[in-house]
């Protein structure tokens, strides 16, 4: 499982205590440093989580298949969006984004996007404009070329 600006590990943490090998990427040095304090203090298997501190344009998708749960950076979910789509062993996506912004990369992209249930407004520490979806990619249908 792939976390995409993890932050201080509102997704990593359950996903880890749920039983999934997550790799979480936070480009600031605080959050990153702290998820890494949270993950070391909540006793969970820390061979199970592994925190990259870089940008999300820098980052280098699994080679293998892999799914991806996150709450991206608002500014950055377009062309985020825009590398999904092309990423070979992405088996699927749900992102956390503004509503305004799944409704228009629904009429933008492939058949592979639709939105998921609403993300309720006290689910968040920084509320995003409009309300929030989760933006569902579903895995590609036939073979991969």
């Amino acid at each position: 499982m792939v976390d995409l600006g993890a932050g201080d590990g509102a997704l990593t943490l359950p996903l880890v205590r749920a039983g999934c090998r997550v790799l979480a990427v936070e480009l600031h040095h605080q959050r990153a440093s702290a998820l890494r304090a949270r993950v070391e203090a909540s006793r969970l298997a820390t061979s199970r989580v592994a925190v990259l501190e870089l940008d999300l344009g820098e980052f280098c998708w699994p080679g293998h298949p892999f799914r991806v749960v996150a709450n991206p950076p608002y500014a950055g979910v377009n062309s985020l969006v825009r590398r999904l789509l092309a990423v070979r062993h992405l088996r699927s996506a749900d992102l956390v984004v503004a509503e305004g912004a799944a409704r228009g990369l629904l009429s933008r992209y492939d058949d592979r996007l639709e939105l998921g249930r609403r993300v309720p407004p006290h689910a968040f520490r920084n509320r995003p404009p409009g309300g929030a979806r989760v933006l569902r990619i579903r895995p590609r249908c036939g073979p991969i070329r």
